[in-house]
C-alpha cells in the first residue's frame, strides 16, 4: 500500500465520505438491538450488561471514525476496508441479544477482529510515519483488553460481566494513559494529528442515528398495538416531543458550537470519544423509556428510572463536552439534572399510582425548558 495515496488530502480533510455514511447504517441495527436488550432485561444486572455491550459497540464505531480521519474515503482499498469493518460490526450487532449467552464468541470475535484489523491496516497504510507508531501502541492495548474479552467468553457465564467490565475499562483507559506501556513506548495525544470538524460531523451524524432508532422503536410499538386510541395518540405525541426536545438540546448547544473551542487532540478525545458516548447512550435510554411507556398503561419503578436516566446520562455527556472543548460548565445543566433527580425521588414510591402521561409530561417540561433556555442563551451570545 502506498501511504500518500491513502491519506486524505488536506483541502478535503473535514469531508465525510459516502462510505462513512454507509458504515453508519449498521449502527441503526446495533442501537435497536441494544434497546431491545435492555427492554427484555430490565433489571440492575440487565442494565450493567447493556452498558458493557454498548461500550464495546461504541468503541468499535469510535475507533473507526477516528481511523477515517486520516484515510481517503474515495480510495477503493479504503472502501473495501470500511466494508470489512462494517461486516464485523454487523456480526457484533447480530450477537447483542445473546452476548451474555450463546452469542458470546460471535460478539467477542467480531469486536476483536475489528479492533485488530484497524490498527494493522493503519500501520501498513502509514508505515514510516508517526501515525503507524501510534497505532502500534493502540494495537498492544487492544490485545491486552482482548485477553479479558476472550476469558469472559471462555469461562463460565457468571464470570462474564466482571471480566468484560475489566476489558472495557482497559479499552477506555488506553487513550487516557496515552497508550503507554512501560519499556515499549507511548502515543501521547499531541502526536495524533486530528481534524476537529470531521470528528464533529461524524458524531453529529451518529447522534441523529440514535434519535432515528427511537423513531423506529416508537413507530413499531404503535403498530404492534393494532388500534390507535386517544390515550395511545397522546403518549405517542409526548414521546415524539421528548425526542424532538433531545434533538433541540443537542443542536442548540453541541451542534453549532463544535466549530469553535479547543481543537487539541486531547480535548477532541474527551468531547467525542467519551462525552458523545454518554450522549448517545442517553438517547438510547430515552428510546427505551418511550417504548416502555407506550407498551404499558401503568408505570413501574424500572420505567421511572429509565425515563429520567436518559436525560441525566445525556446531560452528563453534554457537561463533559462543554468542559472539554470550551472549558466551562453550564449551570442550567446542573439545575435541570437536580430537578430530574427530584422528580425521580418523588415518583418512585408512587410509580404504580402515577398516570404515565403525567410523569412523562413532567420530565418533558424539564428537558423542554432546558432546550428553550439553551437556544435563547446561544442566540443572545451570538448577537
Amino acid at each position: 500500500m502506498n501511504a500518500p495515496s491513502l491519506a486524505r488530502a488536506e483541502h478535503r480533510r473535514s469531508e465525510v465520505g459516502p462510505v462513512e455514511l454507509f458504515f453508519d447504517l449498521v449502527y441503526v441495527f446495533a442501537i435497536i438491538q441494544l434497546s431491545h436488550l435492555l427492554i427484555e432485561h430490565l433489571s440492575w444486572e440487565g442494565a450493567a450488561e447493556t452498558v458493557v455491550v454498548f461500550a464495546a459497540v461504541w468503541w468499535g464505531w469510535n475507533y473507526t471514525a477516528w481511523a477515517m480521519n486520516w484515510l481517503d474515503p474515495t480510495r477503493t482499498i479504503v472502501q473495501l476496508f470500511s466494508g470489512v469493518l462494517m461486516l464485523g460490526a454487523l456480526g457484533m450487532s447480530i450477537a447483542i441479544p445473546t452476548a451474555f449467552g450463546d452469542g458470546a464468541w460471535l460478539f467477542v470475535g467480531c469486536y476483536l477482529f475489528m479492533g485488530i484489523l484497524r490498527p494493522v491496516f493503519m500501520m501498513l497504510a502509514h508505515r514510516g510515519q508517526q501515525l503507524a507508531a501510534n497505532y502500534r501502541m493502540l494495537l498492544l492495548w487492544t490485545l491486552l483488553a482482548g485477553i479479558f474479552w476472550v476469558a469472559g467468553a471462555a469461562l463460565p457465564a457468571e464470570w462474564r460481566l466482571l471480566l468484560w467490565l475489566v476489558a472495557v475499562l482497559i479499552d477506555y483507559a488506553a487513550p487516557l494513559a496515552q497508550f503507554r506501556i512501560p519499556g515499549v513506548g507511548a502515543a501521547p495525544m499531541h502526536l495524533w494529528d486530528t481534524d476537529a470538524e470531521h470528528l464533529a460531523e461524524r458524531n453529529r451524524l451518529v447522534f441523529i442515528i440514535a434519535l432515528g432508532e427511537s423513531i423506529l422503536l416508537m413507530g413499531g410499538t404503535i403498530v404492534d398495538h393494532g388500534h390507535f386510541t386517544a390515550s395511545l395518540a397522546l403518549s405517542a405525541l409526548v414521546g415524539f416531543a421528548s425526542l424532538f426536545v433531545l434533538w433541540w438540546n443537542y443542536f442548540a448547544l453541541a451542534g453549532p458550537e463544535t466549530s469553535g473551542g479547543d481543537a487539541s487532540t486531547g480535548a477532541l478525545r474527551s468531547a467525542y470519544a467519551y462525552a458523545h458516548a454518554l450522549m448517545v447512550l442517553g438517547a438510547i435510554l430515552v428510546a427505551v423509556s418511550i417504548e416502555l411507556r407506550l407498551a404499558h398503561e401503568h408505570l413501574t419503578s424500572g420505567a421511572v428510572l429509565v425515563t429520567t436516566a436518559g436525560p441525566l446520562v445525556y446531560l452528563a455527556g453534554n457537561l463533559l463536552f462543554l468542559r472539554s472543548r470550551f472549558g466551562r460548565l453550564a449551570r442550567s445543566r446542573f439545575f435541570a439534572a437536580g430537578v430530574l433527580v427530584a422528580i425521580t425521588v418523588v415518583a418512585l414510591p408512587l410509580a404504580e399510582q402515577l398516570p404515565v402521561v403525567l410523569f412523562s409530561v413532567a420530565v418533558l417540561a424539564v428537558t423542554g425548558a432546558l432546550a428553550a433556555h439553551t437556544a435563547y442563551t446561544t442566540r443572545t451570545r451570538a448577537a
